[in-house]
């Protein structure tokens, strides 16, 4: 019964899409996948079907290369928690590994990514199992699709909202768009200001900022100020941290040192 209704969903692909050439199915345990597969390929056998799982659970993957259902433990929290099927069901596997054309995995900051892109551009909320096939396609991991006409099915909206904070705030760091760094500033009267005022000069946007002076050993009148910042890209990113070696070279005081921050 699953995979007869997972197969509507084929038939209103290739009745809706003109000149479909490949479809990017979420899998998990396979039941979509298997009625995809059926639909399309019964009425356009032309069709390339990509399977796309979590890196964390490759069941299908995995059962597609030992030629039976393979139990897996999962190596990790996923995103696309909807997708944790540690193992295949054996009728879902029959029917579509001899349909499935190729079978990808992506990544968490992929899936992450995925739900970030689908919320800027589409104004759509994708739980993470309902993007790994944006994750893929985004990701580049599908070989040969440039120029084709590609669906995509978004399958699961049920998403946890603090999870979605977390989510936004992983693809936001994994984008260059937020950054955190440790820099060196003199503990005299307005030193962090002048730092504030580097960073506001250069486009960011502080959203939070510590200072920290008991860890701070090597001088005694300087602080080491903890800053999250919001820019908008890679570039924007590279060239903030230009400007801080720029200062440094000037040896004007303003910054002593710097450097990404991660919390061990």
């Amino acid at each position: 019964a699953i995979i007869a209704g997972a197969g509507t969903v084929g038939l209103e692909l290739v009745e809706d899409v003109e000149n479909l050439d490949v479809i990017v199915v979420p899998t998990g345990g396979g039941g979509l996948l298997a009625g995809i597969c059926l639909a399309a390929k019964t009425i356009k056998p032309s069709i390339r079907i990509i399977a796309v799982e979590a890196e964390r659970m490759p069941s299908f993957s995995e059962a597609m290369k030992a030629g039976h259902p393979v139990k897996l433990k999962l190596t990790g929290a996923t995103l696309a928690d909807g997708l944790a099927v540690p193992c295949v069901g054996p009728t879902s596997l029959a029917v579509a590994a001899p349909l499935v054309d190729e079978c990808v995995t992506v990544t968490e900051n992929d899936i992450a990514i995925a739900v970030l892109r689908l919320m800027e551009t589409e104004h759509v909320v994708q739980e993470g199992a309902g993007a790994v096939g944006v994750a893929a396609v985004l990701a580049g991991v599908i070989s040969d699709i440039k120029g084709k006409n590609v669906a995509v099915p978004l399958c699961g909206g049920n998403i946890d909202t603090t999870v979605l904070g977390r989510v936004i705030d992983r693809a936001l760091v994994s984008d260059e768009r937020l950054a955190r760094f440790s820099v060196v500033v003199s503990d005299r009267p307005g030193g962090i200001a002048r730092l504030t005022r580097i960073v506001a000069d250069a486009g960011a946007s502080i959203k939070e900022i510590e200072h920290e002076r008991a860890w701070q050993q090597e001088d005694l009148y300087a602080v080491e100020v903890i800053l999250t910042v919001e820019v908008r890209g890679g570039d924007h990113l590279r060239e903030l941290r230009d400007t801080f070696n720029e200062i440094i070279a000037n040896n004007d005081g303003t910054i002593i040192s710097w450097g990404s921050y991660r919390v061990e």
